[in-house]
């Protein structure tokens, strides 16, 4: 199998580093310190925020469920481990911080996902989670039709209601707030920032800069505004208040 072949189960990883996820980067960076910090990244595909992460600190260590990923990540990264989500092979209060960028919409149990990011977090330390918004107007990771795969931007898909949108995109979650923040009820943390984003638009400046900044100009605004409901991604940063998982 070749990576785009895993792009309906498990998604596409990042293969490039370019201005959208600097931006995530940075965005990252007002809510958490990483400086010297032991980070790891959850799902962490062929190691590109690894490897950004990195910068920061030498103390950056992945996790990934297909090995051939695993296998480029451990190139950007102290090491890398190959497992689920679901069952992290770390010991409790590990990290001090858990990063988790587009990952948890795949998993088979995002609430036990949730649940293992937090334990192995230490009591202060931060757990950071992008993923998909319910209310961006494209599913970006493809649909079904009649048993054949589509990969791409899909219009409209998430504005069904779910027994229709499940039925076309039954291989990926996408979150609204409120069921976003419940994964973690019950869990010993607190929320220190949600906020939802858009994309860096960066096909857009391959081809157009001058447009690409405009837009990118305009969404970054709305961000500020009640308007950032429709943005393509959730940022939502935790902090562990305590260990008894």
């Amino acid at each position: 199998m070749t990576f785009s072949d895993k792009a309906a189960s498990c998604g596409e990883p990042s293969y490039v580093w370019r201005t959208g996820q600097e931006r995530r980067l940075q965005l990252v960076r007002r809510y958490v310190q990483l400086e010297d910090r032991c980070v790891l990244d959850v799902g962490c595909g062929l190691g590109l925020y690894t490897w950004a992460l990195g910068r920061f600190t030498p103390h950056v260590f992945g996790v990934e469920i297909e090995p051939e990923r695993a296998v480029q990540a451990q190139k950007r990264a102290a090491g890398v481990a190959v497992a689920p989500g679901e069952y992290l092979p770390f010991a409790s209060d590990s990290f001090d911080v858990v990063f988790s960028h587009e990952v948890i919409e795949h998993v088979n149990d995002d609430v036990l996902t949730a649940r293992e990011m937090v334990r192995i977090t230490r009591p202060g330390g931060r757990v950071v989670v992008f993923c998909p918004n319910r209310w961006w107007p494209f599913e970006t990771h493809g649909h079904f039709w009649r048993g054949r795969y589509y990969f791409g931007n899909t219009p409209l898909i998430n504005y069904l209601p779910d027994r229709w949108r499940n039925k076309l995109a039954p291989h990926v979650r996408v979150y609204t707030g409120r069921r976003l923040r419940a994964l973690f009820d019950g869990l010993p943390v607190r929320v220190v920032a949600h906020a939802r984003i858009f994309p860096g638009f960066d096909k857009v400046a391959a081809r157009h800069v001058m447009l690409a900044r405009l837009v990118r100009g305009a969404t970054y605004a709305l961000e500020n505004t009640p308007l950032q409901v429709f943005g393509l991604s959730h940022l939502l940063v935790l902090e562990k208040t305590f260990s008894r998982l």
